[in-house]
């Protein structure tokens, strides 16, 4: 039993170390070769001369998992990958028929429509009058009698996926585009009804009417009560002069009397004073109850009762408030449009909900240095004097109002990537053209369109960003294919999706199997589905060989 013992323990010693070589080498254990077994089961050997005249798909992983590639390769543990062929591969829902099914499809019959061509299946420029595929092996698509051949222009898009995505159009269409510019704005006293209540000659305050800033006073209403000197002289002197031309000539007594009352006007006597002295008997009044010239509001006050003051003295300053200026200082870029008489709106901070109308009046000559702004001066009514100097209001000035009409789009139509503008114009059906396209200015939501587009142009406005992707995507394959080579330069084969030739390998001692084994030399260890080598690219350098694997040609290593 002992001697049995040792044998048995002799022959797992030489027997172990064979079997460790063969998996390292072959990439399997003995007796189970990969071809033979997939996912634990066995599997039938293909016949050579049926493998050779059917047509290899691609290459699959021989544990189901998702990974192909499109020439023979190996596995990160060393096994080959399974080939699938043409007659393995079941159909997908929507796929064109095999060319023999097609070509049997060709004869025109009753009730059926005549293939006019076959496009190819990603959209390319190419057709075909024959049933035929491309380099990826999938089948042409057949174009009937009465379907519209698309352009290379325009992109196409199922009625149902334009529904579904809530694809919308406009025509584009002229009207006058309002151009909005807006500015930070200050309120502040119209300048044009602004008056200084001075006197012409020196004199005392005898009394005050208008005590307090702040006040509206109308025109005639007594300010103050004054005492002048050299007032009551000129009174004086024009009752002398009224009283000599008693007797006289109506002419002579104009003449005299012209004298006397220019010296009062020059004095700034109110007229109604003049006419009281020239229709009243009585002596000449010392006092004189000095009216306003205006209506408005008493802005400032340099008086007080009992004060003399002297001759060209400011004794009040009214304006008249019915009327604002709202200065708004607009940026350099904006203020070319900007014309004399545009509409413009202010909403004042006190008053956000409140929107008040005027025009522009006025634009300053000058730029501010400091903050490259022009002044634009906009005049807006103010008859219950709500509106005070110095409130601040955010302005808005329609600076397209006088314009002539233009041709107009949504905004929301224009697809900018900053570099260049496209359009996507509806030409029904699911059909659409991107169209490239120049601007000009913009408000109220529209653009104006100055090159590319004419009225009554339907364009996409919205969810256009589908159109866009299916346009990309038709621009980004005729990029691929124009740098691509022709399948006949790209690789040496006559057909580029024909099996590739293998190379006989003997088998190794112990195998257990007389029948010949091919193995492929690995190109590349791509983890998806790849397109064949192009004739301009270099060919990847060959993977590193395994230090148990012979070389190719050279002699057998034996464990």
């Amino acid at each position: 039993m002992r001697k049995l013992a040792f044998v048995l323990a002799g022959l797992l010693t030489v027997l172990a170390p064979t079997a460790i070589g063969y998996r390292i080498g072959t990439g399997h254990w003995p007796l189970v070769s990969s071809s033979t077994m997939v996912d634990g089961a066995p599997m039938a050997q293909p016949d050579p001369m049926s493998t050779a005249s059917r047509r290899v798909l691609y290459w699959r992983d021989p544990d189901g998992k998702p990974a192909y590639a499109a020439s023979p390769t190996k596995t990160a543990d060393g096994r080959d990958f399974v080939a699938v062929y043409d007659h393995e591969e079941p159909p997908l829902p929507g796929d064109a028929p095999a060319a023999s099914e097609t070509a049997m499809s060709d004869a025109p019959s009753s009730g059926e429509r005549k293939i006019k061509f076959y496009r190819n299946p990603m959209g390319l420029p190419d057709t075909s009058q024959e049933p035929k595929k491309d380099w990826m092996g999938m089948d042409y698509i057949p174009v009937y009698e009465g379907e519209e051949e698309e352009d290379g222009s325009t992109v196409k898009v199922s009625l149902d996926k334009i529904q579904r995505a809530g694809v919308k159009s406009e025509p584009a269409e002229l009207r006058k585009l309002a151009r909005p510019v807006s500015a930070p704005g200050v309120a502040k006293i119209d300048e044009r009804t602004l008056r200084e209540i001075t006197l012409r000659a020196d004199a005392y305050i005898e009394k005050l009417y208008v005590a307090e800033m702040g006040k509206h006073v109308k025109a005639g209403e007594p300010l103050f009560r004054i005492y002048s000197p050299d007032i009551v002289k000129a009174e004086v002197d024009y009752r002398t002069a009224l009283r000599a031309t008693t007797g006289q000539s109506r002419n002579d007594a104009e003449r005299d009397l012209q004298g006397a009352a220019m010296r009062l006007e020059n004095l700034d006597v109110p007229n109604s004073i003049i006419q009281s002295l020239r229709n009243s008997k009585d002596m000449p009044p010392m006092k004189i109850d000095w009216p306003s010239p205006v209506s408005g509001v008493v802005i400032e006050k340099k008086v007080i009762e009992g004060q003399k003051v002297e001759a060209g003295a400011m004794l009040y300053q009214i304006a008249d408030l019915s009327s604002i200026w709202v200065v708004a200082d607009v940026a350099e870029q904006d203020i070319g449009p900007i014309k004399v008489g545009a509409p413009a709106k202010a909403i004042f901070r006190a008053f956000p909900n409140e929107t008040f109308e005027g025009k522009v009046t006025f634009i300053l000559h000058e730029l501010a240095m400091q903050t490259r702004t022009a002044k634009v001066r906009i005049e807006i009514a103010n008859p219950d004097h709500r509106i005070r100097h110095d409130m601040y209001a955010d302005v808005t000035i329609d600076t397209g109002s006088g314009d002539d009409l233009r041709l107009v789009v949504p905004a929301s139509a224009v697809l900018d990537t900053g570099a260049r503008q496209v359009v996507l114009v509806d030409k029904g059906e699911g059909r659409f053209e991107p169209r490239p396209v120049k601007l000009g200015y913009r408000g109220e939501g529209y653009v104006e369109v100055t090159e590319g587009l004419a009225a009554g142009d339907n364009v996409v406005t919205s969810a256009n960003f589908l159109i866009d992707a299916e346009s990309n995507l038709k621009a980004a394959l005729k990029g691929f294919t124009a740098d691509a080579p022709s399948p006949a330069a790209a690789t040496p084969m006559t057909d580029p999706m024909a099996a590739p030739m293998s190379e006989p390998m003997t088998p190794m001692e112990g195998s257990g199997t007389d029948k010949p084994m091919t193995e492929t030399a690995p190109k590349t260890m791509p983890d998806k589905m790849s397109a064949p080598p192009m004739a301009d690219q270099p060919m990847s350098e060959p993977p590193m060989s395994d230090p148990m694997k012979p070389a190719n040609g050279s002699a057998e290593v034996k464990p």
